[in-house]
């Protein structure tokens, strides 16, 4: 059976793509398709010369192309992507597949042409894709070699202090005539080193997001105005702080110690911005179901490439020992976990305005009254601590012993399980560490409430990301004491977990 010229010429049009049909260069046939690929009229497209049809990249594959006509006998010579060109002589991507076909009237080549300029703009988006995580990758590659270095650089600052003034305390308790004021000042530099290693860390680890938060209900102008004293003795005599509060503000859910924080640290960098004097002013506002908190210095202000920069950790442009590059990163970090966003915007001399917006609440109400415990002396208790690290077991066990509480000490969960399972009395608390090798804190308590039920739990960690739930604040139900803690903060977390 042989095809009808109707039914060749109707297939013909009914395809997608461009069908030409050439005899020794020249166009005898072509479909609708081919006059609207390449702008002509399909009448006067046949007959022309393909040359019309290419441009420079083509013509210079048409020997190529040309040698392989000669050669071969008949079928498909090839597939080439190269460009066309349209009767106006704008170009086009396009992909050419050529088959040589024997008819009655001699051989002819039949050219099935394809539009491809959306194929090669997705290729090329995704190739800026590409790059562009890339170029993210050796951001967060540099910024994280500038944090290590950073940390590093300060933890040795910290810790040569401290291992020479106890050094010093050493050499001065084994003579033979110690001086008993002189080893108590150099301890109160030990502990004053410590105390900044522990401001870093808290620092570290709310820039990471992974700080414990309490969040609650917090009204934002009474939050501010407490703290304008402690932020006017940051500033100094010399700095105007002026706070214009936001009328009817609602309440934001977050942890007050944070945001008061987040102030101290915009305070301080207003200071290094004034030291000449000026004005600092804090405002509030509601702006679309958000609390706006505005910080608006009159400072010498940050060229572009420095504001762009600013949130980077351990990035500053202060010297050596001036800063540590924190400050802001540590904003970001309280902020972002606080559902919120941050904002800076600076002018070289005059001055740098960061904005923060913070989820609304419920409107503001009277603020509660902590209750701290009368005493934390112990009442009979026997307390399970739990704790991997030798040195801070030893220090725990010896603070809760010296309060008169009845303590078993193990060195991970798989000790406290055997230490409980052999202890005939009760045990009222369970102290653990979180993040233990072998059986994490989670575990350790959930199986020692199984087997005691009326046991409460206490974690000890300067992480807790294994104890929070998946907003980053603590579960329901859980209690927890950060690291590094002093001799009063664990005997006053240790009494308010068993007076409940």
């Amino acid at each position: 059976m042989e095809w009808s010229e109707e039914l060749s010429s109707g297939l013909l049009q009914a395809a997608p793509d461009a069908i030409l049909v050439l005899d020794s260069g020249r166009i005898v046939l072509a479909n609708d398709r081919a006059g609207q690929m390449y702008g002509w009229p399909v009448t006067e497209l046949v007959g022309q010369s393909v040359e019309v049809l290419l441009t420079d990249d083509s013509r210079a594959l048409l020997p190529e192309r040309q040698r392989l006509i000669a050669e071969a006998e008949s079928g498909s010579i090839g597939r080439i992507v190269t460009t066309a060109r349209r009767r106006d002589g704008t170009e086009f991507p396009c992909e050419s597949s050529t088959t040589l076909v024997e008819t009655a009237r001699g051989r002819v080549a039949v050219a099935v042409v394809r539009d491809i300029t959306e194929r090669v703009l997705a290729d090329q988006e995704k190739e800026r894709l590409r790059a562009e995580a890339q170029a993210h990758r050796n951001q967060r590659l540099e910024s994280l070699g500038q944090l290590a270095g950073g940390i590093a650089h300060d933890f040795n600052n910290m810790l040569g202090v401290i291992l020479n003034y106890a050094n010093f305390v050493i050499e001065e308790a084994e003579a033979d005539e110690p001086d008993v004021a002189m080893i108590a000042s150099d301890a109160k530099q030990v502990i004053r080193a410590g105390k900044r290693g522990t401001d870093l860390t808290h620092q570290l680890l709310a820039f990471a997001r992974r700080e414990v938060v309490r969040p609650e209900p917090v009204d934002l102008n009474s939050l501010v105005t407490q703290s304008q004293e402690l932020l006017r003795r940051t500033l100094g005599e010399h700095i105007n702080l002026i706070f214009r509060p936001g009328p009817d503000l609602p309440t934001v859910t977050c942890d007050p110690g944070q945001i008061e924080q987040m102030l101290v640290n915009l305070a301080l960098n207003a200071r290094d911005a004034m030291p000449s004097g000026g004005q600092l002013v804090v405002d509030t506002a509601l702006l679309d179901a958000r609390v706006r908190l505005r910080v608006c210095d009159s400072g010498r202000g940050m060229p572009a490439d420095v504001a762009e920069r600013a949130f980077e950790p351990f990035y500053t442009t202060k010297g050596s020992g001036e800063g540590t590059g924190l400050g802001l990163a540590t904003v970001y970090g309280i902020v972002t976990q606080a559902g919120g966003e941050v904002a800076l915007t600076s002018e070289v001399g005059l001055g740098t305005t960061i904005t923060v917006l913070l989820p609304a609440g419920a409107a503001a109400g009277a603020p509660e009254t902590a209750v701290e415990p009368a005493a934390v002396d112990a009442r009979g208790e026997t307390l399970l601590v739990a704790e991997d690290e030798d040195a801070l077991r030893d220090v725990a066990g010896r603070i809760l012993t010296g309060a008169g509480y009845r303590v078993l000490l193990a060195e991970g969960g798989a000790q406290a399980l055997e230490l409980a399972a052999h202890h005939e009395g009760e045990i009222d608390l369970l102290v653990s560490d979180v993040v233990m090798p072998g059986m994490l804190g989670k575990e350790l308590a959930e199986r020692l409430v199984v087997a005691r039920p009326g046991t409460r739990v206490l974690y000890m960690s300067g992480y807790a990301q294994p104890v929070l739930a998946s907003q980053g604040t603590l579960d329901p139900g859980v209690a927890l004491l950060e690291k590094p803690f002093t001799a009063g903060d664990l005997l006053t977390a240790v009494r308010r977990r068993l007076d409940g």
